[in-house]
This record gives C-alpha cells, structure tokens and sequence, in this order.
C-alpha cells in the first residue's frame, strides 16, 4: 500500500513537473493524488499515525467518491470537449455520496485489515448503492471515450482508448475476483484500487504525453 501510494504520488509530480498546466494536466494530476490518498487511508486505517480509523476511512472513500466523475471530466478535456451536463450531474452524485461519508455517523460500521487489502464496512445497503454507482459512471465514461474516439485525430484517439483499456484492465479483474469469491465483495474498493495502478500507469504514459503534442504547434507560432 505504501509502494502504490509513493508511486502514485510520484507520478503526480512527474505529471505536473513535467507537463504545462492545462485542464487534462490538472485533472491527471488531481486524478493521481486521490489515488494515492486512498493508499495511504488503507495503511493507516490499521496503523493510526494519530488519526483513528474512523477519519481514515472517511478520508479514503472522499478520495475515491470523486474518481469517476473526474475520470468522466478527462474524457471530455482529451476530446476537447465542454464538460457537458451529464459530467455535472456525476459530479453532482458524486458529491452527494461524498457528503454521506464525511457527514453521516451511521455509514461506516467499522473496518478490517486482511492480508491483502482492507475492508472498509459500510452500513447496509449503502456499500451496494454506493458500487452500483460507481460503476455506472465508470461504464459511462468508457461509452463517451469510444463515442469521441471514433472521430478523433490519431493522437486523441490513442489517448482515449489507453484510458478505455485501463479502466477494462482494473474493472475485469476486480469483477472477476469477486465473482469467484463473493466473500471479497467487502473488499472491493481496495481490491479495485490495487489494480487502478494500471489506470495511474496509462494516465501517465499515455494521456499526458498528448500535452506535449497540443502545446508544439503553439510553441512553433511564438517562435516564428
């Protein structure tokens, strides 16, 4: 948890060091940093570092809450596209649950640190609304990717797929593991995050890569 935490948090600064600042440069990085948060919610949930478990979760599922709704967001900023309602109202949705986490006593019954993961036990039946949820948006965000793919120059197009892959690469995976062992469900959202890396890898490699390509042509006019 420690390693994906300063690994994801190292791509955030490699992203925003390295890159001009723009709405995917932004997003990435913000994208990057949830990620990591939630890593090091799952290590201290069972170590402390002076803040109890409770916090901790509460601090991780604010750190996740807000992924698909920025990883809709990017979708439409690699397109080059207006955010559009349909990213307010998942932003919406997302704030909604957000505020249930941060501000309910009830939501979370208590955690347990397993071998593996952890687990996060949420007072039923928010964990299966919460999941339904999430991935709707994940599932819609792959349907906008592939729509604007269709029509994209060739470097916007690679940047989108990567990102449909990666979603494909942590989603498959996870549903397949608690498939198999329905007793993992609980654990889902660590699970999922152990392989959204994947996603980190590609945002890094893939995606931002395209801000170099946008800024050239500019570059070039301030030159001549």
């Amino acid at each position: 948890m420690m390693a994906t935490f300063l690994l994801e948090l190292g791509m955030a600064a490699y992203v925003l060091l390295k890159y001009r600042m723009s709405r995917v440069t932004r997003l990435v990085a913000t994208l990057l940093v949830c990620l990591a948060t939630f890593q090091l919610a799952e290590y201290f949930v069972c170590g402390g570092l002076g803040v109890n478990a409770p916090t901790w979760s509460r601090i991780g599922y604010a750190a996740i809450t807000v992924l698909p709704s920025l990883g809709l967001h990017l979708t439409h900023a690699i397109a080059k596209k207006p955010m559009g309602r349909i990213t307010v109202l998942a932003y919406t949705t997302s704030a909604l649950w957000l505020g249930l986490f941060m501000l309910s006593p009830q939501a979370f019954t208590g955690y347990t640190c397993g071998g593996n993961y952890v687990i996060f036990q949420l007072q039923p039946p928010i964990g299966g609304l919460f999941f339904i949820h999430y991935y709707i948006w994940l599932f819609v965000t792959m349907y906008f990717a592939s729509s604007f793919a269709r029509k994209a120059k060739l470097s916007v197009r690679k940047a989108l797929k990567a990102q449909i892959l990666s979603y494909a690469a942590f989603i498959i995976p996870t549903s397949t593991i608690n498939l198999l062992w329905p007793h993992t469900a609980m654990g889902l959202p660590s699970i999922m995050c152990g392989f959204a890396v994947i996603f980190a890898i590609s945002l890094t490699i893939y995606v931002m890569p395209l801000e170099n390509e946008r800024s050239e042509p500019l570059e070039g006019r301030m030159r001549n």
